[in-house]
């Protein structure tokens, strides 16, 4: 439930909640932001993009004192005026991922394939490139057998017969929560990334790191892997117009559509109350 006053932190998930379909964030909200900053409240970018988007991340949330990236796995903080600071930096070993690909395509059949190997600025995805991927990546055709030869950041899924949702479903049926985290953001494709890390996590090491509580935390999101912050923050859960129904279900509020700006709207009425 909202909370009388200003919450302590303010995060808020990037593609398709603070970024518009455009692929840009206006001016307004950068303004909104900067007002957010100016009020004594950090704010925090908590986005699915690995590492190697870092710039691009930093340039969407230019306001951003901590970066909480690959779906928590990656944290960092940029408050420290001697340079960013990497908080948490989680990988998943390539020996579990073989196993729980090959568990997963005895239950659905062939899988396309791609990891994230590599957190340098602008590093290709590796594996199986897929028309429907939604980014102009750089990608790196890869056999299977190379893209499991070391540790990933995250890796992706898809198959041509299920519904990315069906697929999410029957892979936590198969995989155990303690082998590997799995959601999906929107891109069509299931991201498995190491056991115990989603955007909670990575936002309680900031937390942490800040002294404060999940009760004091407002959040935006709008797909499944907002989920986990959603059910970790206390002081409001707030889903964008265009958010997937179980975002939606689970959220305090609903305020606009990503491209009418419904984060900093709802920000420019908090500020302003």
């Amino acid at each position: 439930m909202t909370r009388p006053g200003l919450p302590k932190l303010i995060a808020t998930d990037l593609d398709g909640t603070l970024v518009r379909s455009d692929d840009t964030v206006s001016a307004y909200t950068h303004g909104v932001l900067d007002r957010v900053r100016a009020a004594g409240i950090p704010v925090v970018g908590a986005t699915g993009r690995g590492p190697r988007l870092k710039e691009l991340t930093r340039n969407d949330i230019r306001a951003a004192d901590f970066l909480v990236m690959a779906g928590g796995g990656c944290v960092v903080d940029q408050s420290d005026p001697a340079g960013p600071v990497l908080l948490r930096d989680e990988r998943l070993r390539g020996e579990v991922l073989a196993g729980l690909l090959a568990d997963l395509e005895a239950e659905v059949g062939p899988l396309t394939v791609m990891v994230e190997a590599s957190g340098e600025q602008d590093a290709p995805l590796w594996g199986d490139y897929h028309p429907s991927w939604p980014y102009p990546d750089l990608f790196e055709e890869r056999s299977r057998a190379e893209c499991l030869s070391c540790d990933v950041i995250k890796a992706f899924v898809r198959t041509a017969d299920h519904h990315v949702d069906e697929l999410l479903a029957t892979a936590r049926r198969i995989v155990p929560a303690e082998v590997a985290t799995l959601t999906q953001a929107g891109l069509g494709f299931v991201e498995i990334c190491p056991p115990g890390v989603d955007k909670a996590t990575g936002l309680s090491v900031v937390a942490a790191r800040l002294g404060v509580d999940p009760a004091e935390v407002l959040v935006f999101g709008d797909m499944p892997n907002d989920l986990p912050m959603f059910g970790w923050a206390g002081w409001a859960r707030v889903a964008v117009a265009n958010a997937h129904p179980d975002v939606r279900a689970a959220a305090d509020e609903i305020t606009l559509r990503n491209d009418d700006d419904g984060v900093a709207v709802y920000l420019d009425r908090l500020l302003s109350r």
